[in-house]
């Protein structure tokens, strides 16, 4: 029975990873120190056969007893209010981190699995963003320790295959939304949500003109596991090319909730990037994976997660 370890397990992404490879017959051993994770994403799985939850933080050494397969690195801030507010954290969680889940993968022999970003493309200049783009990141921005932490882990990473042989992927996941993201980690959809859900203003960073593509949670473990099970090693786009403005996105928010809100602007984030979309025909091609979950439909399935959520507030 194959063995994976992901960490990050406890957040929101890594929380969706955990339920499926366990659905997959996989033992799963989830590690998260709890600075962004939440104990509640996993708590449905403890007491599980196949789940071990192991509280670490993997910027210090990493040792896990016994075989492990497969090493899924998902540890980090992943919104602009965490890394901001936690900004060594996050350099030292994408290059320590990094370089001790590769290290645990190398003495194991088992595959390593990455979660880069979009945002090693920064604010592009190429649009949309393949793979083959290098990207326009301004290093020394108060965005930048997410950016290079990401960007060196990516390094480090292809470091690893090479020098060590490591059998090495890397997913570069666009924005992502769905059940189990947190009311105030600042990210747009969840923002929205609140907000619309209270009645609240809508805070529209910016003019709105500013766009994005959403991607709901289910699609990005489809593509992730694919590619884990995959003989790709260069870094693949795993997100929905569907392109929506910041304002539109608002305002189907507004809609989808039948709230009363209005929409209010304020000036827009250093760094914050004019355009995202992703170019996924090597996902396409070499995965076999394309989105199958709507903007309309995803976002009427995260809708009573959130509602929830305000109401226990």
């Amino acid at each position: 029975m194959p063995r994976t370890l992901i960490t990050g397990g406890a957040g929101f992404l890594g929380s969706h990873l955990c339920d499926r490879f366990v659905a997959e017959g996989h033992d799963v051993v989830c590690v998260d120190n709890l600075v962004t994770g939440n104990p509640d994403n996993v708590a449905h799985l403890v007491g599980h056969p196949r789940f071990e939850f192991v509280r670490h933080d993997v910027s210090t050494f990493v040792y896990v007893a016994g075989d492990v397969d497969h090493v899924l690195h998902f540890a980090s801030p992943a919104s602009p209010i965490d890394y901001l507010r936690l900004p060594i954290q996050t350099l030292k969680v994408g290059s320590l981190g990094t370089h001790n889940a590769l290290g645990l993968a190398k003495a194991k022999g088992a595959r390593f699995l990455l979660a880069s970003t979009s945002e090693v493309y920064g604010d592009p200049q190429v649009h949309p963003q393949p793979e083959s783009y290098w990207g326009h990141v301004n290093p020394v921005g108060s965005r930048g320790v997410y950016d290079e932490a990401k960007r060196f882990a990516e390094a480090m990473t292809m470091a690893y295959h090479r020098s060590h042989g490591v059998d090495t992927r890397i997913v570069r996941i666009f924005n992502t939304y769905g059940p189990r993201m947190r009311l105030d980690d600042g990210r747009a959809l969840p923002a929205f949500m609140g907000q619309a859900l209270r009645g609240e203003p809508i805070t529209v960073f910016g003019d709105g003109s500013q766009t994005r593509s959403f991607q709901y949670v289910d699609d990005l473990v489809e593509g992730i596991w694919r590619l884990l099970h995959s003989g790709e090693t260069d870094p693949v786009n795993v997100g929905n090319p569907d392109e929506v403005s910041i304002k539109e996105f608002a305002e189907e928010v507004v809609a989808l909730t039948g709230s009363s809100s209005t929409i209010t602007y304020e000036p827009l984030p250093s760094d914050d990037p004019k355009v995202r979309q992703p170019d996924v025909t090597r996902a396409r091609e070499v995965l076999g994976w394309a989105p199958t979950v709507g903007r309309a439909e995803g976002l009427r399935r995260t809708l009573d997660y959130f509602r929830e959520r305000v109401e226990a507030a």
